[in-house]
């Protein structure tokens, strides 16, 4: 009989590539996953790994393996759900995975409602970027991601996530409230070609925010001087209040600093999609789903207000 946990670590070893970020992954010794590993050779009776140079590979027969334990853990996960669904009362513990700013200025009042409302569900919250959220998330790491993409820039598809539209966030150029000495020149921006010549704060190498921003001032015929670099999109708020940049922010990140900033509207009035996904085999589970339902209702998202914009196939472009 062959055991689903030694199978799952031969799954997340397909997933992730090493023993060392299985562990990690996992928070097991690497010694203890390579036990487990050659347990499982012993117990089918063929080679399930091959060594190539300083990497392992999966055989063909871990590949079918491989291939059989997702059917399994998505019929687990499918009974748990079932099971859960004939409770009396939402409880459970559900994995969240969410970006900056989804923390910030959305997850608030949905914790708190979810807090009054289902007071035996536990919700557990982590700081992800999106595209390692949704991996995450595919490999049952977590169970609700909050993602987002840019146009052009799709976040990756994985076909056992089941994604909804939450949002479409506007995005502005973001400057210093006018009249502060020392921003004349800021002062002058009205439209987005004006901010060729000044400093820009950008999200890392790698962002796709970053990108689509350097296409936007390239289109506009312009080259930024990308003068700073953080992930933290307070700090960006920061920098441009205190009249040391530019930047290209959302909605959900401008809407509680308009008093001390400046916006100019954007060619095309472009947005970021954000959006909820799940596992298709989780989608009957009453606590995941209660989480998900709760973001959805939130004033200005897809089904709590009808003229928010429906998504278009672009917002999910499939990616390798």
């Amino acid at each position: 009989m062959l055991e689903l946990r030694r199978l799952r670590l031969l799954r997340e070893l397909s997933i992730r590539g090493t023993i060392a970020e299985v562990a990690d992954s996992l928070s097991y010794s690497p010694s203890s996953i390579s036990q487990q590993l050659s347990q499982l050779e012993t117990e089918v009776g063929v080679p399930l790994l091959r060594r190539t140079g300083r990497t392992l590979k999966l055989t063909a027969q871990a590949q079918l393996l491989v291939t059989h334990t997702e059917t399994l853990l998505e019929a687990m996960e499918h009974a748990e759900a079932d099971l859960a669904g004939t409770m009396s009362k939402v409880a459970g513990t559900v994995r969240l995975a969410v970006f900056q700013t989804a923390m910030l200025a959305l997850m608030p009042p949905v914790l708190r409602e979810l807090r009054e409302k289902y007071p035996e569900l536990r919700v557990e919250m982590s700081q992800q970027e999106p595209a390692d959220a949704l991996q995450e998330t595919s490999s049952r790491s977590f169970d609700l991601v909050v993602a987002e993409q840019y146009s052009g820039h799709s976040a990756p598809h994985y076909a056992s996530l089941d994604r909804r539209v939450l949002t479409h966030d506007p995005i502005r150029l973001a400057l210093p409230a006018r009249g502060a000495k020392g921003n004349e020149d800021f002062d002058r921006v009205t439209q987005l070609e004006h901010a060729a010549t000044l400093p820009w704060v950008v999200e890392p190498d790698g962002a796709a925010s970053r990108h689509w921003a350097l296409q936007a001032c390239r289109l506009a015929g312009f080259e930024p001087d990308l003068r700073y670099e953080t992930a933290d999109l307070q700090a960006h708020v920061e920098l441009v209040q205190t009249g040391n940049a530019v930047a290209m922010l959302p909605d959900l990140v401008l809407r509680s600093n308009l008093e001390s900033l400046r916006t100019v509207d954007l060619p095309g009035a472009p947005a970021r999609t954000i959006f909820t996904a799940m596992r298709h085999s989780s989608t009957k589970s009453p606590g995941i789903q209660a989480v998900r339902n709760m973001l959805h209702a939130q004033p200005g998202m897809s089904d709590a207000d009808d003229s928010v914009i429906l998504a278009t196939p672009k917002d999910f472009d499939t990616v390798d």
